[in-house]
């Protein structure tokens, strides 16, 4: 009897937190998000805010008018009511209310609206209830690009159409020819920061577009599965050092129908970027790149005749130039703007004029400028989201144009998501960090006090036993760089035992992995892995973002060298630690971390005893043009460096159990490099383990990623944890 008493009082005091499942490393983001405000922005000349109700069928509002108290703003239902009384000749079935809304006013905001045949574009009055302004495009149309006066472009396979402000749809392309494609964002592969191919003056009346022309690109053939007999789907992948595609650009008038190309010049290869037209719709600019990616032009163009009118400045590296946002024109003034760039070791912003003179030099500190977020209401300061702690941390910064002075406007450490109020004297901040999961304030910029809206509890207490995390921080292999990294301890961490590693590592560019924001920037994955008793160790090396120009230019025409000493620090700090298994060390990464986990295989053999790459670059020369080129030139400019950074020669150093995954349809980092690998690997007598995943392309998404992370749990386990 007391045995039972006590085995009751016993169980009774056990707490019910658990592991995370092999499925929850995909839906655990959503599964136990912190409480949040969706969709948070402020609403036009207003003090005021505005977010969705939690099932999103209603628009909340709190204001500073009524001590910011919850109230219902909108319904989803008025909304619909309003667009089929408006749009009768559609069919439209609305679930929730609009999750993307821009306020044009105080009171009127624009947004999308799908019904059966159309999208609609159109302006909502929240007082009167009523639809206005409403733009549409076909249901099938792609990339439609909304101008002032009503007018839409969008495409159709490889043309642009226009529905017109009064209904009429006009053909702008006619091109038969696959080859031939017109308007598409997918131009020089969207890197240079290219994210539209479709741009409308300010007056809507003329439309810039790119015109690619890849017909003298190769065809590569990317095989479908699915079809009873498979398919072979050719896409155009310009490798390093072949021929490269040709782009221009055209400018279309609506009302005559004229054509006019910006005569942009010789050589045909070379890219075309940061395309921004004047707000006085006479002239149009482009930054021209040659292919060598280390001069970029910026120049002015005639839009009218498409006659070059000057250069406004030059950028010259021995490294490379990456020009990646168009310009941002001073409101109200079309003869200022605001251009960003890299050239001076960090991404700020430079104020100057429309015939290049440099003006003001906005830039503050080692801060490099992330998002630039818009101007104040008096037209004379820039507010944007900028680094701060060594890159860790992302924090709201106020630069003034006249004076070039900058405030920071946040101040916790940690990765803040803010913006300022109409009349700029608030912040809604929202911010994370390692200990906070979620935290929204309104913050006085004059009196610094701060109204807490929102402090979000740890989501996983009492549900998931989740593993110790700590960020820190290490010295790069040519001891002066400062180096992020994260560790997180196994489940029930006891340092007086010894436990097996897996690093994970991405390692290029324009991608971070170690942050100060919540669970460190790690991924669901990095938590269940710990949680199976493993040290997760990741090191942002020398060549990932935000930490400036200088930080990666090390690893010029030699991709992998620099990238690899680093982490190799990453293992001495771990070997360091009494609790690492130095026996049972093992690396998994993707793309360009497939590429980094394959080196440190073949490179660091005695060291890695298991690696898991998914879609690596196994040699640069299979990889695209735009990309490669920009990090190690051609092979035939930088043979020793392609040869260095090969691994198909280096096959024959793999000791460990290494498991390469790729998606068949990968048009990323196409098949050929891990199926030349394997090749490699059979003609050195080398185990190597293969998995295809047959409809998936360069990443592995839904239900298919759970399959995924169970393999590499799997793989991890039996050949690193129980292998003795």
């Amino acid at each position: 009897m007391r045995k039972f008493i006590f085995s009751f009082l016993l169980v009774g005091s056990i707490s019910f937190a658990q592991k995370l499942t092999i499925e929850e490393t995909v839906t655990g983001g959503r599964k136990y998000a912190p409480t949040t405000q969706t969709a948070q922005q402020w609403r036009k000349d207003s003090k005021s805010i505005t977010y969705l109700s939690s099932d999103y069928s209603n628009l909340l509002e709190k204001s500073a008018s009524n001590g910011w108290k919850e109230i219902i703003l909108a319904t989803k239902t008025d909304f619909e009511n309003a667009v089929k009384s408006k749009i009768t000749s559609d069919e439209f079935t609305m679930k929730v209310f609009p999750l993307v809304i821009d306020w044009k006013s105080k009171n009127t905001f624009e947004t999308l609206a799908a019904g059966k045949s159309k999208i609609y574009n159109v302006t909502y009055d929240i007082v009167s209830k009523q639809i206005s302004n409403i733009k549409s495009y076909p249901i099938d149309a792609q990339q439609a690009k909304f101008a002032n006066n009503g007018n839409v472009s969008w495409l159709k396979e490889n043309n642009i159409k226009i529905t017109t402000a009064s209904g009429n749809v006009v053909d702008v392309t006619n091109d038969t020819d696959k080859g031939i494609v017109n308007g598409s964002d997918y131009v020089h592969r969207q890197e240079f920061g290219i994210d539209q191919g479709m741009w409308w003056n300010e007056a809507g009346t003329q439309l810039a577009y790119y015109r690619k022309d890849e017909t003298m690109v190769g065809n590569y053939p990317i095989i479908n599965w699915n079809e009873r007999e498979a398919v072979n789907n050719d896409i155009k992948y310009p490798m390093a050092g072949m021929t490269s595609e040709n782009v221009t650009l055209v400018v279309y008038d609506v009302a005559s129908g004229k054509k006019v190309t910006i005569q942009t010049g010789e050589p045909k290869e070379q890219y075309l970027t940061m395309v921004s037209w004047e707000p006085t719709g006479k002239n149009i600019f482009i930054g021209i790149l040659n292919r060598e990616q280390n001069h970029l032009k910026f120049n002015k163009y005639d839009a009218q005749t498409g006659a070059f009118v000057k250069t406004l400045f030059e950028e010259k590296a021995s490294t490379w130039v990456e020009p990646q946002h168009p310009l941002t024109f001073v409101p109200n003034n079309p003869t200022q703007f605001i251009y960003q760039t890299d050239f001076n070791g960090y991404n700020q912003m430079y104020l100057y004029n429309t015939d290049g003179k440099l003006l003001k030099n906005l830039g503050f500190n080692d801060v490099v400028v992330k998002d630039m977020l818009g101007f104040d209401t008096k037209r004379t300061k820039i507010n944007y989201i900028g680094t701060a702690n060594n890159g860790l941390d992302r924090q709201l910064y106020q630069v003034d144009l006249k004076s070039g002075k900058t405030i920071q406007l946040t101040t916790v450490s940690g990765t803040h998501i803010a913006s300022v109020s109409s009349d700029g004297t608030m912040v809604l901040d929202q911010y994370s960090n390692v200990t906070t999961p979620n935290e929204i304030s309104i913050i006085d910029i004059k009196s610094k006090k701060a109204k807490q809206l929102v402090k979000a509890d740890n989501p996983f207490t009492g549900k998931i036993d989740m593993p110790k995390m700590e960020l820190v921080t290490l010295t790069s292999a040519d001891g002066k760089t400062p180096l992020n990294g994260r560790i997180i301890y196994p489940a029930d961490f006891d340092a007086t035992k010894k436990y097996p590693v897996m690093v994970y590592v991405y390692g290029g560019s324009h991608a971070q992995l170690v942050t100060n924001r919540w669970l460190g920037g790690g991924g669901y994955f990095d938590y269940y892995m710990a949680q199976q008793g493993y040290v997760v160790f990741t090191l942002d090396n020398r060549g990932s973002d935000a930490r400036g120009k200088k930080f990666c230019d090390v690893n010029h025409r030699q991709l992998g060298v620099n990238e690899m000493a680093d982490q190799m620090e990453g293992v001495k700090f771990l070997k360091s630690k009494s609790f690492v298994d130095q026996d049972k060390i093992g690396v998994f990464g993707w793309s360009f971390g497939g590429f980094m986990t394959t080196t440190l295989m073949t490179s660091q053999a005695d060291t890695f005893k298991v690696g898991v790459a998914g879609g690596p670059v196994i040699d640069w020369k299979y990889y695209e043009i735009m990309y490669g080129e920009r990090y190690m030139d051609t092979p035939q400019e930088n043979p020793e460096g392609y040869a260095k950074a090969s691994l198909l020669d280096k096959a024959k150093n793999l000791k460990g159990r290494l498991l390469i995954i790729h998606g068949a349809q990968d048009p990323v980092v196409v098949q050929q490099n891990s199926m030349n690998f394997i090749e490699s690997c059979i003609k050195a007598g080398k185990q190597v383990d293969y998995f295809l995943y047959p409809n998936h392309e360069h990443n592995v998404g839904g239900r298919d990623r759970i399959h995924m992370y169970a393999k590499i749990a799997d793989y991890f386990d039996v050949y690193l944890k129980k292998n003795n």
